[in-house]
């Protein structure tokens, strides 16, 4: 399966994939944890070392992984997804990172669940955000992406209850959404870099505020 989408150095992408038969690929914290591991270890020069099976979330993200091969801007894990919004640094630094990342979270995987073959649906998916619009609108929209947990059709019908979804928004820890929507650093903030990204939020409550104004929108029939 070949990708019509050519990457080229400064230019941001959205990045996707799913699991094979869209299957689950995260079922429990631990899950996340490794792949928030992975997202931080695999998004460097030096190699990865599969060996630090017992470390936690924290120990890991004190590693010293090199220098980044992209800037890794957002990103959102979902049960049997993931979306990411990176800026390709040098030519082959998406391609080196994405294969990074999926072999050691599939070799993690398939050890965890004793299975064998590939975990994800295929080459990752890549679009290309070429217009400053589309790319502020997926930062939205990646983030808002947790909702369809509760929710499957709130972007066609618009939320019931929009201080849930807020409140569940808040505490959603697998994605990157709190590192843009709080002022204080949390230490899964080091594994992106939000500078790389337009100014479209001046301060977390702009930012907050954005969002909360795709969740007031209603479906009115119309």
């Amino acid at each position: 399966m070949t990708r019509n989408t050519i990457l080229a150095p400064g230019e941001f992408y959205h990045i996707y994939n799913r699991g094979t038969e869209k299957r689950k690929i995260f079922s429990s914290k631990r899950d996340y944890d490794r792949f928030l591991s992975l997202l931080y270890l695999a998004n460097g020069s030096n190699p990865i070392d599969l060996k630090r099976q017992g470390s936690t979330l924290a120990e890991i993200l004190a590693i010293n992984k090199g220098e980044n091969l992209v800037d890794l801007c957002a990103y959102c894990l979902m049960p049997n997804h993931f979306h990411l919004i990176i800026r390709e640094r040098n030519d082959g630094g998406t391609s080196l990172f994405m294969q990074k990342l999926t072999t050691a979270y599939t070799m993690y995987f398939n050890k965890l669940t004793t299975r064998n073959g590939a975990l994800f649906q295929g080459k990752f998916k890549a679009e290309h955000a070429n217009e400053d619009r589309y790319l502020s609108y997926l930062i939205t929209y990646i983030h808002l992406n947790p909702i369809k947990l509760f929710d499957p059709k709130w972007q066609e019908n618009g939320v019931n209850d929009k201080k849930w979804a807020e409140t569940f928004l808040s505490n959603y820890k697998y994605s990157s959404y709190l590192d843009y929507s709080r002022d204080e650093r949390r230490p899964e903030s080091k594994i992106i870099d939000k500078t790389a990204f337009p100014q479209y939020y001046e301060t977390p409550v702009n930012f907050e505020n954005n969002l909360s104004e795709w969740l007031s929108w209603k479906n009115d029939g119309k």
